[in-house]
């Protein structure tokens, strides 16, 4: 192989943004494209084959631009970057930043941080029922919530409805203490964390004393009729077919509904079908429905939780394949 040099020039005030901690991020794009990085008076030299020069140039291109527009490059970031660079499109990395959502009440900005995000975050502009559906830490409920708090303090829409099915996630709880609505609090915190960050506590406090923020279980929504809303449906695979039926049938005119779930988290009784599978099954020729399925590649959270989702998914494949050849055997031997 041929040994290539490439040399620009690189701002100096930007070098431990994107060079990270220890110069852990260069490190890291060293060891993935097989190139050397010397930084001295304002330059970066890279070193190594032409290829793998030319992309590790176009990857610290995008991440110094990023920085350059007051972003902290983060782990996510590098690791999103090299991943898009194997198919040279790493420039869609910038095209993300400039898509913002809203602010938080801290003033950071809430952003689709990979492909599969601004999709679903597209879908949810363009649709008036989404599902978006994949595994832990890809953004759904945040970016779905992000979605309505913008649409309701556009006037879009009068009222924000949160919703999910209230099921212990593998464990008994038995009796909880306090009124009704402290006994269901507990289930629906991950949607009231989600709404202090991005509303603020009194903000949201006070709408929903006006009766225009509403967070309740699943069970409350028969027999109501959800005109000018903005309905998000969390932990979908929790629901049963009737309620996934009963839930879909809410939804009035000047509305727009998110349901969102990891069909690979279920906490139904055992045999009991997910009415988030029934419902992507029943509902998959319908255009006016879109359907984005987020995969590890879109997990934003600490970097281990994707080598966590991706461990799963590859044990659920064998787990599936084992079964499958078993089957087969079995099937085989009582023909004979």
């Amino acid at each position: 192989m041929n040994i290539a040099e490439q040399e620009f020039p690189f701002p100096a005030e930007h070098a431990s943004n994107v060079f990270g901690q220890f110069d852990a991020n260069m490190k890291k794009i060293e060891k993935t494209l097989h190139v050397t990085i010397i930084f001295r008076d304002d330059k970066l030299k890279l070193i190594g084959g032409e290829k793998d020069c030319d992309r590790a140039k176009h990857v610290i291109e995008q991440l110094l631009l990023l920085s350059q527009r007051g972003n902290d490059i983060t782990e996510q970031n590098i690791n999103y970057t090299l991943s898009l660079s194997m198919t040279n499109e790493e420039s869609a990395v910038t095209q993300l930043d400039s898509d913002v959502i809203c602010h938080t009440i801290m003033g950071k900005p809430i952003k689709p941080k990979t492909m599969g995000q601004k999709k679903y975050v597209d879908m949810i502009t363009d649709k008036m029922i989404v599902f978006g559906v994949g595994p832990a830490g890809t953004g759904k409920t945040y970016l779905a919530m992000a979605k309505a708090i913008t649409a309701f303090k556009a006037n879009e829409v009068n009222r924000i409805i949160l919703t999910r099915p209230a099921i212990e996630a593998g464990e008994k709880l038995g009796f909880l203490p306090g009124d009704l609505q402290s006994k269901v609090d507990p289930y629906l915190r991950p949607l009231y964390d989600a709404l202090y960050e991005i509303m603020g506590a009194d903000t949201f406090a006070k709408n929903m004393e006006k009766g225009l923020i509403e967070v309740a279980p699943l069970a409350y929504m028969r027999g109501r009729t959800l005109d000018n809303a903005f309905v998000v449906l969390d932990e979908a695979q929790n629901t049963t077919p009737a309620q996934m039926k009963m839930f879909l049938t809410r939804i009035g005119f000047g509305s727009k509904a998110i349901i969102t779930g990891d069909l690979t988290q279920k906490d139904l009784p055992s045999g009991t079908r997910s009415g988030l599978d029934d419902a992507l099954h029943v509902l998959k020729n319908i255009d006016e429905i879109g359907v984005c399925n987020l995969t590890s590649k879109d997990v934003v959270r600490h970097p281990l939780v994707q080598k966590i989702v991706t461990a799963y998914d590859e044990y659920d494949k064998k787990k599936e394949a084992r079964q499958k050849r078993k089957q087969r055997t079995t099937g085989k031997q009582e023909k004979k």
